[in-house]
């Protein structure tokens, strides 16, 4: 069982992390991992999306998870925050489709279209 001294120890060490994320400038890359997104194939997509970041050394981009987005038909859900740029929402994301999001927009700026969300639309 921890100390109080250690608990709080722990507690302010993780809320250093976390300021350090909330003032970082750079990409976020965010998949949904609520039950329904799991469901759908979310961790094979967070997976690629994490190696994808590793192995092309993208020190600026951070992977996130978090909980239901909200749109369970369309999962696994994956969102891209750019700096200054709107939120891009990319639907049914396979692990393959994850890789060219990473590479074409993260990477090169270009948005790949017939993934996200209002693709069907147009």
């Amino acid at each position: 069982m921890k100390t109080l001294k250690e608990l709080e120890e722990i507690r302010k060490r993780t809320l250093e992390t976390i300021n350090v994320r909330k003032d970082r400038t750079g990409t976020r890359v965010v998949v949904g991992m609520a039950t329904c997104g799991i469901a759908a194939g979310a961790r094979p997509v967070l997976m690629s999306i994490m190696d994808e970041v590793k192995k092309n050394n993208l020190a600026d981009v951070v992977v996130a998870q978090t909980g239901c987005i909200g749109m369970c038909r369309l999962e696994p859900i994956v969102e891209v925050y750019k700096p200054g740029e709107d939120k891009v929402t990319y639907v049914k994301v396979t692990d393959a489709k994850a890789l060219r999001i990473i590479n074409e927009h993260v990477m090169q700026g270009k948005i790949v279209e017939e993934y996200t969300i209002g693709a069907g639309d147009k």
